[in-house]
């Protein structure tokens, strides 16, 4: 448990992460039926000295809560407009989360349930799979070679998943039959590796909750885990700061030595004094040194 100090400091980079209007995206697309199941545009901006560029870098983008529902890709636009306005063209991904205790529908006395399996990663492997088309609609400047996923906590978890389809086992229904298309990943904070985060008990238990519960945690582990997925032989870079008490440093660490196990080597950038919330504050430092790992990717 963090202490008092570390406790308040944490709420402070909250809220002001969450202080910031939401930014209406430039266009919206459906990649499927459900109402989540959207991804917004924002095309890259014009700066005091340039125009708006020819050809833009893409990044898609994966909002994290936890994967609980009352976190939506709202809270990530200021983040996107950000990316926008440092001249990259961006994809925000909506999916389907867990169903708030409201609903009645998974949630219960203690609140709201992380994810939806197998939903989740289905809306991310179809948003994925049908990004091409739509950004060549939605934002034809975007330069769809040079793309890169990143995502925050449990979007961070997803965007590496993303980039790891083409290790998923045998019989994943999202596998693919080759890496994808990418320049690379850079994920925040990412709830990366399970066993960790459940013993640590990040974000009360949420990964375990996003397999199912315990009775399905060991059978599923292999199809969600980022930590279980590599190599991926995608460039990987983490960023994550030294004093998150949200996802602590001591998952992404553990993700990257996997991957050193793998053969795989996987950047970590660590942020000192900076906890969970600044790395997609526009408001904050820690959030111009994510758009530079974006850009040294992207580039």
């Amino acid at each position: 448990m963090p202490d008092d100090a570390a406790a308040a400091r944490a709420a402070a980079e909250e809220e002001s992460a969450f202080s910031h209007a939401a930014v209406h995206p430039d266009a919206t697309a459906a990649y499927g039926d459900h109402p989540d199941q959207v991804i917004d545009f924002y095309a890259p901006r014009g700066t005091e000295t340039a125009g708006p560029p020819a050809v833009a870098p893409l990044v898609v983008v994966l909002h994290g809560g936890a994967w609980r529902a009352p976190y939506d890709r709202r809270h990530i636009s200021p983040f996107a407009d950000f990316l926008a306005r440092r001249g990259f063209a961006v994809a925000s991904v909506e999916y389907r989360r867990g169903a708030d205790a409201a609903t009645g529908a998974r949630g219960g006395a203690e609140g709201p349930v992380a994810g939806r399996w197998p939903e989740t990663f289905d809306d991310v492997a179809g948003a994925l799979d049908a990004l091409p088309a739509l950004v060549r609609e939605a934002v034809p400047q975007a330069d769809f070679r040079r793309t890169v996923i990143t995502g925050h906590s449990a979007g961070g978890q997803l965007a590496l998943w993303a980039a790891a389809r083409h290790v998923l086992p045998a019989d994943a229904p999202w596998r693919t039959d080759r890496p994808a298309p990418l320049r690379g990943v850079v994920a925040l904070a990412p709830i990366a590796d399970f066993a960790v985060a459940a013993k640590l008990d990040v974000c009360g238990g949420a990964a375990g909750q996003l397999l199912g519960g315990q009775e399905h945690f060991v059978e599923r582990q292999p199809y969600a885990d980022p930590a279980l997925l590599l190599p991926t032989g995608i460039a990987t870079t983490l960023v994550q700061g030294r004093s998150d008490v949200v996802v602590p440093q001591a998952v992404a660490e553990s993700y990257a030595d996997a991957a050193a196990k793998a053969g795989e080597m996987v950047g970590v950038t660590l942020l000192g004094d900076v906890g969970h919330f600044p790395l997609i504050d526009p408001a904050a430092d820690a959030c111009a040194v994510v758009a530079e790992e974006i850009a040294q990717l992207a580039w």
